[in-house]
């Protein structure tokens, strides 16, 4: 049986282990496939690193744009990233027929909605595995595994860089400058991390699983997405002592009003498993009504690890390319004409727990005024912790663990605390779930 045809776009971290993966394996894959799975054209700018890569039998090119318009390319490999460029080498791709294999979780969070109708209006599939968690095989268990369950919720631990700075932090009391630079230092975070610290990354993965679990379009501009740049290691170190730790969670929750998109710092109980994931490893707890919760572990990053998922997705895609497009896994789980346009919910209608840090004169009445505050929201306090002032200092810290409240009410009580006069500063606070209460 003639070979499948693939072109590689971006010859990477990525796009190098996709490469030799499949030469290594090739094999193993062509038994699992029916047929032979061969990267016959690359593009990549550097020409002579892509040529040092594959060498001889591979045709190399600089013009990513020749790949998707060759009508002997079967399948496109889209692994240069962004989402300018490489959303209009996927569209052209789709135009001209072309089935694509994406890793790109930022492409498909903004214009995965436009990339899905095309690909329907052209019987063409977009895979993209890849995109979320490296090698953890979440879309295909989301899509497909799941099918019979009625998806409740997902959380998930979706970026390693800043779970391995919330490990350091916490292994080694490293503030989060330190640990951000260590992350640095071994490869983890980029020299512009902002997308990785301050949740984007993990808000465009969050998105994409979202839609699939509720059969929703991405919406990623509605995400509330908070980063970890204003964690401490006061905060890591008070939250053992309640036997929590902080995680950097995106969590997805359907609910009879709408459906919760949020990514942020969250305390976990340090005995459920995803509070035990540590270094840059990734982790997704998914709840379903029929199987209960599901856990999904592994390497979040790499180049083999995802390359893992770039060439499952190329044996899907090779197996399913002669089916009736009527008959194949719909993009988003759900079949195109029942996805449904259901509101993604604003933070302030989030119902969670709370905890909260305040930096307080030492008077009497200052606990009393602040639970009184809490009261008159009718936010219930689940525990506290107070500590003594240093020696010759007139301020102390106060811990509060709250019950459950939605966050409309808990930033009303902030404001009030914060305008206490035996408050100093503002009002620190990290969202609390249990995630296996709900």
């Amino acid at each position: 049986m003639k070979p499948i045809n693939v072109g590689l776009l971006g010859i990477g971290t990525v796009g190098g282990g996709t490469f030799r993966v499949l030469k290594r394996n090739k094999e193993e894959i062509t038994r699992r496939a029916g047929r032979e799975i061969a990267i016959v054209t690359v593009a990549d700018k550097d020409v002579e690193k892509a040529r040092a890569i594959v060498g001889d039998g591979v045709r190399v090119t600089a013009d990513a744009f020749e790949v998707v318009r060759d009508p002997e390319i079967d399948i496109v490999v889209e692994l240069i990233g962004g989402y300018t460029v490489a959303r209009e080498l996927v569209m052209a791709a789709i135009e001209n027929k072309k089935h694509v294999v994406t890793a790109n979780k930022a492409l498909l969070a903004l214009h995965g909605n436009d990339i899905f109708a095309a690909a329907q209006r052209n019987g063409v599939m977009v895979a993209f595995e890849a995109a979320v968690a490296g090698g953890v095989p979440i879309i295909k268990s989301l899509r497909e595994g799941l099918t019979a369950n009625h998806i409740e919720w997902i959380a998930g631990i979706i970026n390693g860089t800043s779970n391995f700075i919330l490990s350091q932090m916490r292994d080694r009391g490293a503030s989060f400058e330190d640990a951000l630079k260590e992350a640095q230092a071994r490869g983890y975070a980029e020299a512009d991390p902002t997308f990785d610290i301050e949740g984007i990354d993990a808000a465009h993965k969050l998105t994409i699983m979202s839609a699939i679990a509720f059969g929703i379009p991405m919406q990623f501009s509605k995400c509330y997405t908070e980063g970890i740049s204003k964690l401490t290691r006061e905060d890591i170190r008070y939250a053992e002592e309640f036997g929590y730790r902080i995680k950097l969670l995106g969590i997805t929750r359907r609910r009879p009003e709408g459906v919760e998109l949020r990514v942020h710092p969250t305390l976990v109980p340090a005995r459920q498993l995803i509070a035990n994931v540590e270094g840059v490893m990734n982790a997704i707890l998914v709840k379903g009504d029929v199987v209960g919760p599901t856990l999904y572990y592994g390497a979040g990053a790499g180049a083999e690890p995802t390359a893992s998922a770039v060439v499952a997705d190329l044996v899907d895609v090779t197996r399913l390319h002669t089916v009736d497009p009527n008959n194949r896994v719909p993009h988003l789980a759900f079949q195109p004409d029942a996805v449904q346009d259901i509101p993604i919910l604003p933070m302030d209608q989030v119902e969670t727990s709370y905890y909260l840090r305040l930096r307080a004169l030492d008077r009497p009445g200052v606990l009393a005024d602040v639970a009184r505050v809490l009261a008159d929201l009718e936010i219930s306090i689940d525990a506290i912790l107070q500590r003594e002032p240093a020696e010759g200092e007139d301020q102390a810290d106060i811990i509060i663990l709250t019950h459950k409240t939605i966050e409309a009410r808990m930033n009303a009580a902030i404001a009030r605390i914060e305008a206490l006069p035996t408050i100093i500063g503002k009002v620190t606070r990290i969202r609390l779930e249990f995630l296996n209460r709900h």
